[in-house]
């Protein structure tokens, strides 16, 4: 073994640089090279900053300011004038974009305008114009959120604030309906009492334009004897004014009139939002005896305004409302609570909290927070953290079944916008698991391309479970929002210019390793290779990650990073980094395979079904066989007329000659299922037979072939080998595709 290879593999097994071989990373500012591009992301359009909609109606709580833009651009940038205002728009985004990313958290009015100030440049008056017409294309405002640290919570209170501006604008309805009638029946009855029929009280109904014009006391006499005699019950009496006092002091939501009403400024209305969860869970026990009794006086409310209250039915009854708490109808039309808790600020109480609420069924939400997934633990030994404790507690709510449960990095949000409304709608505990990317100011990386970056490479993965959506993990669990989902890693395409300046394209892996290492504290887990050492022995991570090591290696895994000047690096990673990947790849198959992706009991039972297939083939070929000296007997007989009709149909077809690694299908098998043309109706095609055959080898990819031969029903598919040595993920292809070659 060459010095060069034996201080690559020194490295890989014990984290020491020989310092003649390879060089420390720290201080050389190196990124993953997939970063190259993102030096600079305020220079890119892309979803942030947000715009959190001040009146926000139906769904759209927040928008993307690039899609404001461009539905301006859409509604104003028409015409001569077009492209001059599509490009004084667009500088101006970028503008606000940088403000943004400074700290800017004003609304978008004051921002359109801070930066169309820095863009003018004396009397611009067509900039002035372009810049006139697409601010008065866009109906909302409100303000403006980028990605950082302050997102999540920011995000997720602006949406909770408009999903219970909702319900509060419902109760509120129904409450002054319910007060409205119980009020009426009150009248109502003072109307046939004797003091309503008094000549006083029918004068003073009357008004004074007319007190002269009637004889007040011949008509109180004759009301009295019209009126019907029965009697109000004083306890039905007694009963409404009871329920109209406690639907006048309910403190769940605020009154619309507080501030012209003196009386209901001193009803305080209470808070749903808290920082810990002890709060919270102290607040709704101590709340729940007043929750218990609006709701209970509601109840009563509705039936009594429909004349179905009983006392003899309903007394004991009620009596008992609310003894076993509120089941989750009951509890709908109130606040739900929201708490906002930092996960690295969390301890053990505070952790066995949020498992109560989760556990508890009530309306509480829950963000849990996490700026800073490799935080490594006392000393540097043992596992990286790579989000483990908000995952073990994002599982745990899962295995509940009756949480919603949202895991997502914030560079992701708006993205699952809808699906934040689900989980805040949603009659019962949600908890939001987000990744904040926070910690890559510590690395100069902004957060949300360290956000953006945790979801790419699995270490911090995207789903949504909800209980609500249906009966099973098919309808429940959703993980399509990770790219290219059906790969252990991501597969980006990377050009770069070689040392004679010709243009080089690869395919590159996004994998955890990558992740890490544009974290400046697991410096020591790398170590950079000169140039002139690069040698066969460096292999890319993601191939390093699928050989299992037997003894020494003979291959080291290696990144593609660039420096400050861009420059491609190629830099050592130990075995320490590799096994974490390991983890972090078997913990996204498990996630994998709830969304139904290589589903290991799908692919169990397609392999016994296949089994028990070929059994039945050899079965029949072992008969055929076992006939054939019967049939070279009759063969050997006299001809005859029947004889002669027979061997045609008895004469099978020749198999044609294939090259080695051909792709083809046994068609006369064909039982023509529709799988393999649904996937490709120009790459296969049926002939006249209605069975199934490779039309155009050349019209599909080789990925659609063995996904075709996986689906075929009778395995008669044989993807062959790959015609395209670069197609993206032909490692796992060609793995996939062994069992029907």
């Amino acid at each position: 073994m060459e010095a060069d290879t034996q201080a690559h593999v020194a490295f890989f097994l014990t984290g020491r640089r020989p310092g003649e071989y390879l060089d420390a990373v720290e201080g050389l500012d190196l990124r993953p090279a997939l970063f190259a591009g993102y030096r600079d992301i305020t220079q890119l359009r892309y979803d942030f900053p947000l715009v959190l909609v001040a009146r926000p109606s139906d769904k759209l709580f927040v928008q993307s300011l690039s899609g404001l833009v461009d539905a301006a651009l859409a509604d104003a940038a028409r015409g001569s004038d077009g492209e001059r205002i599509r490009k004084h728009v667009l500088r101006l985004e970028q503008e606000i974009r940088t403000l943004a990313a400074a700290g800017a958290t004003v609304p978008l009015s004051a921002l359109w305008d801070k930066a169309a100030g820095r863009l003018a440049k004396g009397d611009d008056k067509s900039l002035e114009d372009s810049l006139r017409r697409a601010r008065a294309a866009i109906k909302v405002d409100g303000e403006v959120a980028d990605c950082d640290a302050a997102l999540p919570a920011r995000l997720l209170r602006h949406a909770w604030s408009a999903v219970q501006k909702q319900k509060a604008e419902a109760f509120r309805r129904n409450l002054d309906r319910l007060v409205l009638k119980l009020s009426d029946i009150l009248k109502a009855d003072f109307e046939r009492s004797e003091a309503g029929r008094s000549a006083k009280h029918l004068k003073a109904s009357v008004g004074t334009g007319y007190g002269d014009a009637f004889d007040f006391e011949a008509m109180s006499r004759l009301l009295a004897k019209a009126l019907p005699k029965d009697a109000f019950p004083e306890s039905r009496r007694q009963r409404i004014r009871e329920l109209l006092a406690v639907l006048g002091v309910q403190q769940f939501f605020p009154s619309p009139d507080a501030a012209a009403n003196k009386a209901a400024v001193t009803i305080k209305p209470y808070s749903f939002l808290f920082e810990h969860c002890a709060d919270a869970l102290a607040a709704f026990r101590e709340r729940m005896p007043k929750l218990v009794e609006l709701a209970k006086a509601i109840a009563i409310a509705e039936l009594e305004i429909d004349g179905q209250y009983s006392e003899s039915k309903h007394d004991d009854l009620f009596e008992q409302f609310g003894a076993n708490g509120l089941d989750p109808q009951d509890l709908a039309p109130f606040p739900d609570y929201l708490v906002c808790v930092n996960a690295e600020k969390m301890q053990a109480a505070e952790q066995a909290q949020l498992m109560e609420i989760l556990s508890s069924g009530l309306p509480i939400k829950v963000l849990l927070q996490l700026d800073d997934i490799l935080e490594e633990p006392a000393g540097g030994e043992g596992k990286l953290s790579s989000g483990m404790r908000s995952r073990q507690i994002a599982n745990m709510a899962i295995g509940l079944n009756e949480v919603y449960v949202l895991q997502s990095a914030s560079s992701n949000l708006f993205r699952f916008r809808e699906r934040l409304l689900r989980g805040l709608t949603y009659r019962g505990p949600a908890l939001f698991s987000v990744f904040s990317g926070a910690s890559g100011n510590a690395s100069g990386l902004p957060p949300y391309l360290m956000a953006a970056a945790a979801m790419e490479s699995r270490a911090f993965p995207a789903f949504t479970y909800d209980p609500s959506a249906g009966p099973n993990w098919a309808s429940r669990f959703y993980l399509e929002a990770n790219s290219q989902v059906d790969l252990d890693w991501p597969i980006q395409g990377f050009a770069y210019e070689d040392e004679q300046h010709q243009t080089v394209s690869e395919d590159l892996a996004f994998t955890l390793v990558d992740f890490v290492a544009g974290d400046r504290r697991y410096a020591r887990h790398l170590a950079r290779v000169p140039r002139e050492k690069w040698n066969g022995s460096m292999i890319p991570v993601d191939e390093s990650l699928s050989r299992e090591r037997k003894g020494l290696p003979d291959k080291v895994p290696s990144l593609l990073m660039v420096d400050a000047n861009n420059v491609l690096q190629k830099v050592l990673v130990d075995e320490r980094l590799i096994r974490e990947a390991r983890r972090c790849r078997e913990m996204w198959h498990s996630l994998q395979e709830l969304g139904g992706v290589h589903n290991s009991h799908a692919e169990k039972l397609l392999a016994r079904e296949k089994k028990a297939w070929e059994e039945r083939m050899q079965l029949e070929a072992e008969t055929i066989v076992a006939t054939a000296p019967a049939a070279s007997a009759a063969a050997s007989a006299p001809t005859t007329a029947a004889s002669v009709s027979a061997a045609p149909a008895a004469a099978a077809p020749p198999e044609p000659e294939r090259a080695p690694g051909e792709a083809y299908i046994e068609t006369a098998r064909c039982s023509t299922c529709n799988e393999c043309t649904t996937i490709n109706n120009k790459m296969f095609a049926y002939d006249g037979n209605k069975q199934a055959y490779i039309a155009d080898i050349t019209a599909g990819t080789y990925a659609q072939l063995v996904e075709a031969a996986e689906s075929c029903q009778v395995s008669i598919i044989h993807p062959g080998k790959p015609r395209n040595p670069k197609e993206p993920g032909l490692e796992e292809l060609q793995k996939r595709a062994e069992p029907f070659q």
